[in-house]
């Protein structure tokens, strides 16, 4: 890997937004889950929530275009567990739905914790879910259409979101901690190293601020040129 590749994934981990994520509430089509993902990397954000009674389909689906390596996916079986897990956290929830109490979705506050939520493809986010959500927004629309498609939802909320958090500067000083800003840079830096230590249990070696290795693979097999 080329130094000038190192600097972007150093840029880009230094811009990762640690407090920002997408609840996809039964989301199915494959194009739909990859394209929300893809948005949610593109504006700094580091893992999504799948809820959906298949988590294994939902995580081969959600691989596709290599998003997993960037994004991780946690899964949930169930919308009250997602929710109450990342309102624990401190995550403000706000679907997305058509509603009287419905705000624009340009009034919310995304510099704070955030996790957007956003349903499935022909029935949207359930009434469970609404009920447990601190804000509701729509995107106001001017033609015969109800809804926009999911994906294209989320990637204009998410930007609204972006925009907020660039004025805010947060995008100016790194969110991650040591620890996983060290772990993010190795899995970018070494894949098969990393998919090796993650499938046998084993923690990442340490590697210098050129994301070289200071120390080898142990617990392994063979050499580490095996891995590389």
């Amino acid at each position: 890997m080329t130094q000038q590749r190192l600097a972007t994934i150093k840029a880009c981990l230094d811009k990762r937004q640690t407090d920002l994520t997408v609840i996809m509430e039964n989301v199915r089509k494959p194009h739909n889950l990859a394209a929300v993902a893809r948005t949610l990397e593109a504006v700094g954000g580091l893992e999504i929530h799948a809820v959906s009674d298949q988590p294994s389909i939902r995580l081969t689906q959600m691989a596709a275009g290599g998003i997993r390596k960037w994004i991780e996916v946690k899964n949930h079986t169930s919308i009250e567990q997602g929710i109450r897990r990342l309102k624990q956290q401190g995550y403000q929830i706000v679907a997305t739905t058509l509603a009287e109490n419905s705000k624009d979705y340009r009034d919310i506050d995304y510099t704070r914790p955030t996790a957007i939520l956003v349903g499935e493809e022909l029935e949207g986010v359930t009434a469970q879910a609404v009920a447990m959500a601190d804000e509701i927004i729509t995107i106001p629309m001017a033609g015969m259409v109800q809804s926009l498609n999911v994906s294209v939802a989320s990637a204009l909320v998410l930007y609204e979101a972006y925009h907020q958090r660039n004025r805010a500067g947060m995008y100016d000083s790194r969110a991650l901690d040591d620890r996983n800003y060290q772990r993010l840079l190795f899995k970018a830096y070494h894949p098969k190293i990393a998919n090796y230590c993650d499938n046998k249990g084993l923690p990442y070696p340490a590697i210098d601020e050129n994301a070289e290795i200071l120390e080898p693979v142990t617990g392994k097999p063979g050499t580490d040129h095996d891995l590389q």
